[in-house]
């Protein structure tokens, strides 16, 4: 099987670079860092794909999460994923454009308005399945925390899963999104976030995934 690791920045899957150079398995895995945020992510994932068709893509990262119920470090899979900033602040109430009636919400690869996975490998991993949205803007705004929290109950953030999962569905690919939780949304403050743990514990749930396959 030929799979496509992308992150959007080295430093989430440094750990991970140790296992590919020791790894007979290096030959059947490409690794591409497709930089921060929608836009390149979307851009770097479908100009490799072009180039050479992967079976499977996994994308690993950190995530921030709106769930503190869930400890720092814990890694999940996202099974549905949003763009939550594609939106509009109306009376008080974010609306989607699904909800202006822009898109239908079961326009493909939107089913009700959700980036969904249904790949077998996300069923049958152990890890926790959540919802997540992809943002532009990190979230720090307590007032926009609640809009999110209203209208897609998500458990993380990011700024790239959405693309993954709108280029893969659009290009029919199986793909899967780890994410590790590195801090909680709330007022940015860097000091209560731990990178480094959330780091090791996403690169070794990458790496027995992988052997997994």
């Amino acid at each position: 099987m030929n799979i496509l690791l992308i992150a959007a920045t080295a430093k989430e899957i440094a750990p991970f670079f140790e296992y590919y150079r020791n790894t007979k398995r290096a030959q059947d895995i490409d690794i591409l860092i497709t930089s921060i945020g929608l836009t390149a992510a979307t851009y770097h994932l479908l100009k490799q794909i072009n180039l050479k068709r992967p079976e499977l893509v996994i994308q690993a990262g950190v995530a921030g999460c709106f769930d503190e119920k869930l400890p720092l470090g814990e890694v999940v899979v996202v099974k549905k994923e949003a763009i939550a900033d594609q939106s509009v602040i109306e009376l008080n109430q974010l609306k989607t454009p699904f909800d202006l009636e822009l898109l239908p919400y079961d326009q493909f690869p939107f089913t009700k308005g959700w980036l969904v996975n249904n790949h077998e490998l996300l069923e049958k991993t152990t890890l926790k399945k959540v919802r997540s949205i992809s943002v532009n803007e990190i979230t720090t705004s307590m007032q926009r925390v609640k809009f999110y929290q209203d209208v897609f109950k998500p458990v993380t953030e990011s700024m790239e899963g959405a693309a993954l999962h709108y280029t893969c569905l659009m290009e029919k690919i199986p793909f899967i999104q780890l994410r590790s939780i590195s801090n909680y949304i709330t007022e940015r403050n860097k000091e209560n976030w731990d990178m480094k743990q959330s780091i090791l514990n996403l690169n070794k749930e990458l790496i027995g995934m992988i052997e997994g396959l």
